[in-house]
């Protein structure tokens, strides 16, 4: 049976070149970096060459770059470590509504814990108002965390804007580019960034390894304690194959960054008019203007998304109802929730996301195989109406 995988926002597959450059790190390079001796050492060149590529990527200092063991850990470090550094200025962080759980659950905890949270309300196209953060930001507020871009409907920020509001109230501002990374230009100097959370498997590298920029100046308490690796700041022996593997995908996307968006941007574009001019009553949620090139968040109305996933996956096509951290829950999407769209509209989801793999061929078996199961799953629940089923 045909494979098609478009759930690219969920995970991507290591590229050759990446597997190649990390294997001899498992056998023959496997040497600590913290130890003294060559084999060590020469550990310790390839993880500060991989640290240099990240920074690249994101026109950032090679100090700057501090490896974790995921985006999710990026962002817990940045919340709770903002939190703790300054908590005699103040206890107030604001977010948004449609963060990842990364976010929202670490901010969940410090309520808890006596700090106060603001969540942003967003636009109807997800991208949030800069005067609505001008209104929320107190003499309290120490951290200021926009995603970069929605990992379910694809939406940009407004970064630079927002960053700049933050500076002008001497907030720090921390972004979760784990979606944006190497599918946007980003240049964190530019943009005036503080703290930024990346992720390597979703730009062909491998899973379990992730970065945090720190931007030189900015004051952020430890959140690994141990050893004295990344500086001092994130104790743990590093994982060296993940880190090179993480610096490797991260050229590969330096180099083919226009490339990549070009093509993905081109086949986004074509799945989506294919499946509006074949299938009625379907609506893009999200962003038009502002969106991430591959993304395609899709609600088709009288139908159950969970049903749809499964009669694709029964034809060999792999999609998302929403992030994959939740696609287990049967709640209805928080991000679709904040853009104002009606719970059984928001059944009716799903989430298509392209990459460097898929082709055209691709894209027209996918809409030749949606129309059918979407044809099915309306007829089967015309006549459960009728029947009053």
């Amino acid at each position: 049976m045909r494979q098609v995988y478009l759930d690219y926002s969920a995970t991507t597959p290591v590229k050759e070149a990446v597997m190649k450059a990390m294997i001899p790190y498992f056998t023959e390079m496997f040497g600590n970096p913290s130890s003294l001796y060559t084999i060590g050492a020469t550990s310790k060149e390839a993880m500060e060459k991989a640290r240099v590529q990240v920074a690249k990527l994101i026109n950032a200092q090679d100090k700057e770059i501090f490896f974790t063991a995921s985006g999710t850990e990026a962002d817990n470090w940045s919340v709770f470590g903002i939190a703790d550094a300054l908590k005699n200025k103040g206890n107030h962080i604001i977010t948004t509504k449609i963060e990842h759980h990364a976010m929202l659950h670490s901010c969940d905890y410090l309520e808890k814990h006596g700090y106060d949270v603001t969540y942003l309300d967003v636009e109807p196209d997800g991208r949030v108002n800069p005067e609505t953060l001008k209104a929320a930001i107190t003499d309290k507020t120490i951290l200021i965390s926009i995603m970069f871009a929605n990992n379910e409907v694809g939406t940009i920020q407004p970064i630079k804007e927002l960053a700049a509001i933050a500076k002008e109230n001497g907030v720090i501002f921390h972004t979760d580019a784990v979606q944006a990374l190497g599918n946007v230009h980003i240049d964190v100097k530019e943009l005036g960034i503080d703290l930024m959370s990346m992720s390597a498997h979703k730009i062909y590298g491998p899973k379990g390894t992730g970065a945090l920029f720190i931007r030189k100046g900015v004051k952020l308490s430890n959140f690994m304690h141990g050893g004295a690796q990344e500086s001092k700041k994130r104790a743990g022996t590093e994982n060296l194959p993940g880190i090179v593997g993480f610096g490797k995908a991260a050229e590969l996307a330096y180099e083919n960054l226009d490339e990549h968006v070009k093509k993905i941007s081109e086949l986004r574009n074509y799945f989506v008019d294919q499946v509006m001019s074949k299938i009625e009553n379907v609506t893009l949620n999200g962003s038009k203007e502002f969106r991430l090139p591959g993304n395609a968040n899709l609600t088709f109305e009288f139908i159950e998304g969970e049903a749809m996933l499964l009669y694709l996956d029964m034809k060999g096509i792999a999609v998302s109802t929403g992030s994959a951290c939740s696609s287990a829950s049967l709640v209805p999407s928080h991000v679709l929730s904040a853009l104002g769209i009606p719970v059984e509209r928001i059944h009716g989801s799903l989430r298509f996301t392209v990459g460097d793999p898929t082709t055209k061929d691709d894209i027209d078996y996918v809409v030749e195989e949606l129309v059918g199961v979407v044809n099915k799953l309306r007829n089967i629940s015309s006549v459960s109406k009728t029947k009053g089923w």
